[in-house]
């Protein structure tokens, strides 16, 4: 299976506008910087590039390994000291590209930074056509461990499809049982995670949860309600988005009871905040790959 031209175009222009925002991120990341920042000038650059988000930026500090974005009004800034991932996610036309990358302020953590680099940069190494999943996850943990550290178990990388971040198939970052092959013409993003290796070495849900998409379209009493899941439909479709985007789409004064009722009525489902589970800190690195006969082609 080989991708059309058009469409193959379309991912490789959202992979350089997500890769040269990543580029940016690592040069002008600091300590004490307002969360909400750093998500909104990831998402400008992104438009400004004549992208848009698939999905809002996640700015996940030590032990919060994944979904963290902010929320509207947030006051959080990057603790000195810490380890911070940032997410990246665009569109062109609905066709993706994911990308992540992990800053370090703190040098007792470089080696799981270093290492979350260096297990991306195997997963890049072997990937291709009819390469078995069990074979990749056991190459990535071996890669991991070999540098003393732990990789997260249950967080894996994920096969992309238009407006679709994770469209069916998952790739493993441990040795794992499948006969699922990657095939020729499929694109993902590759994610591997790394932790200390006292560590729990998996995540959990954490209470909060910033990030939505739309799950079902459902008959609503509150008209601004109806009109707020009109908006997300024909703004986002399937894919995730933040209530930071949605400001200014109802009165201000009716937001909060809309909102409330596309998630009492299960119009919109959440993405709990990941955190690892023994609350020690994660690293994390991945590129969009897309998988060719003879090898592959990182997309960011």
């Amino acid at each position: 299976m080989t991708i059309p031209e058009d469409i193959l175009q379309k991912h490789q222009r959202a992979g350089k506008i997500a890769a040269e925002v990543r580029e940016e991120v690592k040069r002008t990341l600091r300590e004490g910087i307002p969360i909400i920042d750093v998500c909104e000038q990831v998402e400008l650059m992104i438009r400004r590039k004549g992208g848009k988000p698939a999905f809002p930026c996640n700015v996940s500090v030590n032990e919060v390994a994944a979904h963290y974005t902010s929320p509207p009004g947030d006051k959080r800034r990057i603790p000195e000291k810490s380890l911070v991932k940032v997410d990246i996610g665009v569109h062109v036309d609905g066709y993706i590209a994911d990308t992540a990358v992990t800053v370090g302020f703190n040098s007792e953590y470089e080696n799981l930074v270093r290492t979350a680099e260096e297990a991306l940069e195997k997963a890049v190494e072997i990937f291709r056509h009819g390469l078995s999943m069990s074979r990749f996850g056991s190459m990535i943990q071996k890669t991991i461990k070999i540098r003393g550290v732990k990789p997260v178990s249950n967080l894996t990388g994920h096969k992309i499809g238009r407006y679709l971040i994770h469209a069916g198939k998952s790739l493993p970052n441990v040795s794992h049982f499948s006969t699922a092959r990657i095939i020729e013409g499929e694109i993902y993003g590759v994610e591997p995670f790394t932790t200390l290796p006292k560590a729990a070495g998996k995540v959990k849900n954490g209470s909060e949860a910033h990030i939505f998409r739309l799950l079902k379209h459902k008959s609503l009493k509150n008209p601004y309600a109806k009109q707020l899941l009109n908006y997300i439909r024909e703004n986002f479709r399937t894919l995730p988005f933040t209530e930071r985007w949605l400001h200014g789409c109802v009165p201000h004064d009716q937001h909060k009871d809309a909102f409330s009722e596309l998630l009492s009525s299960k119009s919109l489902v959440s993405y709990p905040v990941f955190i690892e589970a023994s609350g020690n800190p994660v690293a994390q690195a991945e590129h969009t790959i897309l998988a060719v006969k003879d090898g592959c082609i990182v997309l960011t």
